[in-house]
């Protein structure tokens, strides 16, 4: 059993006299504090502040971490405050305590206080890297002794694991820590799985225990013949990692274990490529399988040389090639190599890597407009696999697989990111939603003045870019919603003779106040969004006198529609109204208005709710184009598609979306969807469409 005598005497190893006593006095510090608890294991509690302690010692975390490990339980359980610890001690081992503290109720089942408490670790984790380091820790801890708890927490806590703190561990570069957890984690939420896999693996290395060492001698012979002196060692594979396979990619266990892997440990980088030509020459690499994490390395500082190749019998080979220094870092990431102190060195590997990150989450949470939306954003950036893309000047960016060129731009910058329109792919254009592969030169064309796209929500990965969209289209909506109600108030108004800037504040304020609100633009963006009616809102602001001035009955001008009010003005995709078509408004609470055609038939149940519709007209000047679908009937012939769309294009329209369904072998049904400004612009389209040899029928699509 580990004691405080015992743990001093392992910190020798590193750690001078006096800051060992420091760790002793934390020690009888905690112990003191929490004399009478104990853990559902009945042991005294102190064992596991102790336990924690050692996991950081394992690592060679300095001791004002270890001080933290021992008390990261004394404020939040003892209620000892943090003035206390800082007069004890010192005020960085104070804010340590404190910042983990935060952290010790960091997930609940209610989804709401388990963002809260993941953006609090943010904010802590940006102060001061080791509050995680603890944090991961007491975590591991709490795993190793999980079978104290009853079946229904113990699935709780695995899936807390493995859902956020084994991803942490991941992108922190801790190896090691990864893999206990999920294996821990996989043990706890699915025992029953965990003990077939597990007793399956069992049976599989004995099978294959003569074809492993085959290997191993054959690859060991090869480097000794090349004068590489390098440790060789047989890569087991974790339940967990073969179960994850095994779901998402959908392969059976043998199909798994068929994959024998290596790892070759060597001096130096020059010697690790020295390696690479070895094992190739012995046996041949499987194309596309190679990748350099020396020359790039990962997100999270790992660096090694990857190759898969064809053994004996055409089993595959998977090689892992890297030095002492970089299977530490693979193993323990940033804590690999803590110099916490060190200017020097600082920023070097897996340390300069883990503060870009909690940077980049800094940035996130900025943008985001709730917790929930942060937590969603984040998670997305939790996941290992990146692809490598440089800029035109061969700066290179490491972004999540899947990733767009909109996720570039906001990894490069939020304002390109907002202000992005088209973008080069290798110097060629290519569309937005482009998926981007490693070694891939992007280059991001922006317009002062361009706004994100809603749509791009739909193909970007990364939770910076997602965070940056939302953001950027809050704003926006809140600026046109604004806009938009101020127009829709003073048409009320005008109605009643008098405006906005004539009301009695007093009385403004009186109605602000009714709507637990505080300034006019708040009242007016809610109109905007159709949260709050305007006319309701007019009848408030106005005296019952003026009410009664107005001559003869109130009558409400139609608002007119401009096609420029953005966010807050949409057009149903039902019926498709264009300008000249007949149209009315129906208010949708939170979108703002919703134009549709005044026979689309889903107003028909709404003209009975005057609340919710409202008296819209065109504007004289409309400024964009509207979407408009055609059903065309013809005589089926060769190149007819060809010859529709250019009699479309030089009818100065443009072409969306094109379908075909031929009806039988003589007749077919085109379906057109096409951009024009208004009723005419459709006319004259539609007049040079019918002169076409062929044409019977052509319809406009509406409900």
């Amino acid at each position: 059993m580990l004691t405080i005598d015992s743990f001093a005497l392992e910190l020798e190893a590193y750690l001078g006299a006096t800051q060992i006593q420091q760790v002793r006095k934390a020690y009888h510090f905690a112990e003191a504090a929490h004399e009478g608890q104990a853990r559902r294991s009945g042991e005294a509690y102190i064992t596991h502040p102790l336990a924690v302690a050692a996991i950081l010692a394992d690592m060679h975390m300095d001791h004002q971490c270890l001080i933290a490990a021992l008390l990261h339980d004394v404020i939040e359980d003892t209620g000892i405050p943090k003035d206390i610890i800082s007069k004890e001690f010192d005020e960085e081992v104070a804010n340590l305590v404190d910042g983990v503290s935060k952290l010790k109720s960091m997930f609940h089942s209610r989804a709401e206080a388990q963002a809260e408490n993941f953006q609090k670790m943010t904010l802590a984790m940006a102060k001061d890297i080791r509050v995680i380091m603890v944090k991961l820790a007491d975590r591991l801890h709490n795993m190793r002794t999980i079978g104290s708890l009853n079946s229904e927490k113990q699935r709780r806590i695995a899936r807390e694991t493995l859902e956020i703190y084994a991803p942490i561990a991941n992108r922190l570069g801790m190896n090691n820590t990864r893999i206990e957890f999920e294996e821990l984690g996989f043990k706890a939420l699915y025992p029953l799985r965990s003990s077939m896999i597990e007793k399956a693996v069992r049976t599989a290395r004995g099978n294959r225990k003569e074809y492993v060492s085959n290997i191993l001698d054959s690859i060991k012979a090869s480097l000794a013949r090349d004068g590489i002196a390098a440790e060789v060692i047989g890569r087991e594979k974790h339940l967990y990692s073969i179960y994850d396979k095994m779901r998402s990619k959908r392969r059976s266990f043998t199909e798994i274990m068929d994959v024998y892997a290596f790892r070759i440990v060597v001096d130096s980088v020059d010697t690790c490529y020295r390696v690479l030509g070895s094992v190739h020459n012995l046996y041949k690499p499987v194309a596309g399988r190679f990748k350099d994490y020396i020359a790039i390395p990962k997100a999270n500082g790992y660096q090694s040389l990857h190759t898969t190749l064809f053994g004996m019998h055409g089993l595959p080979i998977e090689i892992q090639i890297r030095t002492v220094d970089m299977e530490m870092v693979a193993n323990n990431g940033i804590a690999g190599h803590w110099l916490y102190k060190a200017n020097d060195e600082s920023n070097a590997g897996s340390h300069k890597r883990a503060r870009e990150w909690m940077k980049g989450l800094l940035e996130i949470q900025q943008s985001a407009g709730n917790s929930l939306e942060f937590i969603e954003n984040v998670k997305t950036d939790l996941f290992p696999d990146e692809v490598y893309v440089f800029t035109p000047r061969g700066q290179i960016y490491e972004l999540a697989q899947g990733s767009t060129p909109i996720d570039f731009a906001y990894a490069v910058h939020t304002d390109i990111g907002n202000t992005c329109v088209a973008c080069r792919i290798d110097r060629r254009l290519a569309p937005l939603s482009s998926t981007l592969e490693s070694g891939q030169t992007v280059e991001i064309i922006t317009a002062s003045g361009a706004h994100p796209n809603p749509a791009w929500l739909s193909f970007v990965i990364t939770g910076k870019a997602r965070a940056g969209i939302r953001h950027s289209l809050k704003n926006q909506q809140s600026n046109e919603s604004m806009a938009l109600g101020r127009r829709l108030l003073e048409r009320t108004l005008k109605a009643y003779n008098t405006s906005i800037e004539a009301i009695d504040p007093e009385r403004l304020l009186a109605v602000l106040k009714e709507r637990n609100m505080i300034y006019l633009d708040q009242l007016l963006e809610a109109i905007g969004l159709g949260n709050q009616m305007a006319s309701v809102v007019a009848s408030r602001l106005i005296t019952a006198t003026a009410a009664t001035d107005a001559d003869g009955p109130i009558r409400h001008t139609p608002l007119p529609i401009m096609g420029t009010e953005g966010l807050v003005v949409t057009y149903a995709k039902c019926c498709k109204p264009i300008p000249g078509d007949p149209i009315i408004g129906h208010i949708s609470a939170g979108k703002g208005i919703v134009i549709h055609m005044d026979v689309c038939r889903n107003m028909s149940e709404l003209r009975n709710k005057p609340e919710e519709t409202m008296s819209v007209r065109w504007d004289s000047h409309v400024g964009q184009e509207f979407s408009v679908e055609l059903r065309v009937e013809l005589e089926h012939e060769k190149g007819i598609i060809a010859v529709l769309a250019s009699t479309i294009t030089n009818a100065d329209a443009n072409v969306d979306r094109i379908s075909m369904m031929e009806r039988d072998a003589h007749l077919s049904t085109v379906n057109l969807v096409l951009a024009v400004r208004d009723r005419v612009h459709l006319a004259r389209v539609i007049k040079r469409l019918r002169i076409i040899k062929g044409v019977t029928k052509i319809t406009r699509m509406r409900s």
